[in-house]
């Protein structure tokens, strides 16, 4: 690698950087003004509200990767194409390629960050985000750890380990103390579903009476089970989607499929995320063709502005073609790849006219 690759990629790299940063701050703007209406519910102030803000930054970021490379890459090579210095570097022997192959080097730079707070910060994080806010708010005690949810409801500590999407829960267990603070009965559910205000429905139970002499158990199908706890307290540890961890995501549509239930959702969900991060170095190839060649007929400022056109309407038309996948049943592989590979297909098409 020399000189002029490692600088064009540092350029790229901060460019970004810069956008991802402005970029982050627009967001965070809209987030504090809607949560300013909750200030002062519950234990939820403004400390309460900039540390739930501040746990959302992986998902933000992660989100935006794709947009802040295009916008960075885009003013990053634009003012090389301006000061010139691009016709140096073409002058001096660097291939139109040998740039764009550079602008890759960082855009796997970027990848591969994506990847890591996409993976392994982001989906933690935002569940430590919904937790905070809803105690905060309900006042309710909880504890989300490594292992799952822990509620308390009287004198019942529950452990709810997986938890799914509106009110269904799988392995639950529920510790039942007396006033003395000694265990009484212990019950385990492997299914969960909430029923209505106040009640679950909880299947294969098994259940232990403990006392000083003995403890009984006995097994049922199903009971109902009562509790002041509901979906909206338990669906804080629930990440949408979108924003769960491949890992999550594969597990679920198992789940999903072994119990005979429609996956569509989370399979698209499942492709989308493991393609978005390569997004940003659709989005840099996008960027090229509007500055690398500056000078040749359009100037500067009208490329800049029709490659953030591009590169923004993206985000509309994959959520959109997304939506449309799911409503007619399409493959979520198909769906997932399909408009990137279209702007990809429509920039290697850019790029190959270029000289």
């Amino acid at each position: 690698m020399n000189a002029i690759d490692r600088y064009i990629i540092k350029e790229v790299l901060k460019g970004t950087l810069i956008a991802l940063v402005m970029l982050y701050a627009l967001f965070n703007l809209f987030t504090l003004k809607d949560e300013l209406k909750f200030r002062g519910v519950g234990d939820y102030d403004l400390k309460q509200i900039f540390v739930y803000i501040g746990l959302l930054a992986p998902r933000y970021i992660y989100e935006l990767m794709p947009s802040a490379a295009l916008l960075g890459s885009l003013f990053v090579l634009g003012g090389m194409a301006n000061h010139r210095e691009i016709m140096a570097m073409r002058v001096s022997g660097v291939s139109v390629f040998g740039i764009i192959r550079a602008v890759m080097i960082a855009g796997m730079v970027l990848v591969t960050f994506s990847f890591f707070i996409g993976e392994v910060v982001g989906p933690d994080a935002e569940k430590k985000a919904k937790v905070l806010r809803s105690v905060a708010k309900t006042q309710m005690p909880a504890a989300r750890t490594k292992r799952g949810l822990w509620l308390r409801d009287g004198n019942q500590f529950i452990h709810i380990k997986d938890i799914y999407t509106e009110g269904d829960v799988a392995n639950v267990y529920i510790y039942q103390l007396d006033d003395e603070r000694h265990l009484q009965k212990l019950t385990y559910a492997q299914r969960g579903n909430y029923l209505d205000k106040g009640h679950w429905s909880l299947k294969q139970v098994k259940s232990s009476n403990v006392s000083p002499q003995r403890v009984v158990g006995e097994q049922m199908d199903e009971i109902i089970w009562s509790s002041v706890i509901d979906p909206d307290v338990v669906d804080v540890v629930v990440v949408e989607p979108e924003n769960m961890a491949l890992n999550d995501l594969s597990k679920y549509i198992t789940f999903l499929q072994e119990n005979k239930q429609d996956s569509a959702k989370f399979e698209l969900a499942f492709w989308a995320r493991l393609i978005n991060p390569f997004i940003a170095l659709v989005m840099l190839l996008v960027s090229a063709p509007f500055v690398v060649g500056v000078g040749r007929g359009i100037a500067l400022g009208p490329r800049m502005m029709l490659g953030i056109l591009i590169g923004m309407s993206f985000n509309i038309i994959d959520n959109a073609v997304g939506q449309m996948g799911i409503v007619y049943g399409l493959n979520p592989l198909l769906v997932a790849v399909l408009p990137g590979s279209i702007i990809l297909m429509g920039a290697l098409y850019a790029i190959s006219r270029l000289r």
